[in-house]
């Protein structure tokens, strides 16, 4: 069922044979064209966008506030009761991330402090098309909120029928979303960006989505800012003897189901247990009510990579740097000092990534296509800026002066040294 990798004996480069390339200059092309056709055309452009993409009609870009509200009022009694508890245990973690703002640090007259600001405006991006996804308005507003943002926009790609899944309104009215709007792909990204007569332009956009809303997200990073490339669900499994088959076949499968340009790893030094992770795989498949979802990802991005030990193991994980890592051998905690990089790590055989994606807490925003290298999962510092205080006394200028007018005139800045030299005469 999942390709094979056999790396055992292998003593060269993991990324010379592990990572895939990227998508190529297609998919960019069709983004930018998107990005600039919102950007000039505004309303108009989403409309003929969204007609193209979803299939489907809007004359009113916005859902207005009193469907949200009928969505909430109106969901099954074990959907609130699943979002609320959600929504608390994500917003419990993520109020750990705030920090204490204010500190002051002295010393001789110089006193410096910072103030943590939250953005003015966030844009979020819950996906849509092929499931409606109520625990991503969840990971993306809750920190939003934890951080202070005080305007929160969100976009969602409509249905066929125009309309947006009622479960996602349910939780954009539970965690207080100010306005949603039915637009997708690039050119939701676009319009969060730049503006259009009906949506006003943001100050950061986070959230997952598919190729093209990942590829937007980088086009326009600087003119807003953005979390992370959060594209395509990506699952790496460490495993060994002592694994369940059944559990690490269940759990790739999990995260292949949200779509094709995914991918599912097992990495595993137990020829056994990668034999018994198809057999698992080939019982389970036919039970699948997104069969053709997780298929489409196996082809694409499903392998078993066979390696020599723990070792190897993690050095193919950490090439990798996926966006969900589970550690299920005999000894998760053993292997954790050695992860480099993922976007989250799930330990043991009662942590599946799913957990995660929905009620333990943690953000399931996660950085993918190796971008955990160097990002992180969302947190409430993506919606906050740090902005440093300083006050000095006059004395403190004074002692302070002749290194300012030496470091100005190794730099030729003549302006920089005046501004302290004034200050100087003055005293």
């Amino acid at each position: 069922m999942l390709a094979r990798l056999d790396l055992r004996g292998f003593d060269g480069d993991p990324g010379a044979v592990l990572v895939r390339p990227d998508g190529g200059e297609g998919p960019v092309a069709a983004v930018r064209s998107i990005i600039a056709a919102v950007r000039d055309r505004g309303d108009a452009a989403l409309r003929e966008l969204t007609a193209r993409f979803d299939g489907c009609e809007i004359d009113e870009l916005r859902v207005p506030a009193e469907e949200l509200a009928t969505a909430l009022e109106e969901a099954a009694p074990e959907l609130r009761a699943a979002l609320a508890n959600a929504r608390d245990a994500i917003e419990a973690y993520h109020e750990t991330q705030r920090g204490s703002a204010g500190t002051v640090v002295e010393r001789d007259g110089v006193a410096i402090r910072e103030l943590v600001l939250p953005v003015a405006r966030a844009g979020l991006y819950v996906p849509g098309g092929r499931a409606a996804y109520p625990s991503t308005v969840l990971m993306t507003a809750v920190p939003a909120r934890v951080a202070g943002v005080p305007e929160i926009a969100l976009c969602v790609p409509p249905g066929p029928d125009g309309r947006v899944p009622a479960a996602t309104l349910a939780a954009a009215a539970l965690v207080g979303v100010d306005e949603v709007y039915r637009i997708g792909g690039a050119q939701a990204v676009a319009a969060m960006a730049y503006g259009t007569e009906s949506v006003r332009p943001v100050d950061v956009i986070v959230g997952p989505g598919n190729v093209y809303v990942a590829l937007a997200k980088r086009e326009v990073a600087g003119i807003v800012g953005i979390e992370s490339l959060a594209g395509p669900s990506e699952l790496v499994v460490v495993a060994d003897e002592a694994s369940r088959a059944d559990f690490v076949a269940a759990d790739l499968m999990a995260q292949a189901e949200h779509g094709p340009d995914g991918a599912a790893v097992l990495v595993t030094w137990s020829e056994g247990l990668a034999d018994a992770v198809d057999e698992a795989l080939d019982a389970l498949l036919p039970e699948a009510r997104r069969r053709e979802e997780i298929e489409a990802t196996l082809a694409g991005g499903g392998r078993t990579v066979l390696v020599d030990g723990p070792e190897a193991a993690m050095a193919v994980a950490n090439t990798i740097a996926p966006e969900h890592l589970q550690l299920v051998n005999a000894d998760p905690e053993s292997l954790l000092g050695s992860v480099r990089s993922a976007g989250a790590v799930f330990c043991g055989p009662w942590a599946p990534a799913v957990l995660g994606d929905y009620v333990v807490g943690v953000n399931h925003v996660l950085p993918t296509a190796r971008t955990a290298r160097f990002a992180s999962a969302l947190r409430v510092d993506h919606f906050r800026k740090h902005v440093h205080v300083v006050s000095v006394d006059e004395a403190a200028l004074g002692r302070m002066a002749p290194d300012v007018l030496a470091l100005a005139a190794a730099e030729g800045l003549d302006a920089h040294a005046r501004s302290v030299a004034l200050r100087e005469h003055r005293r």
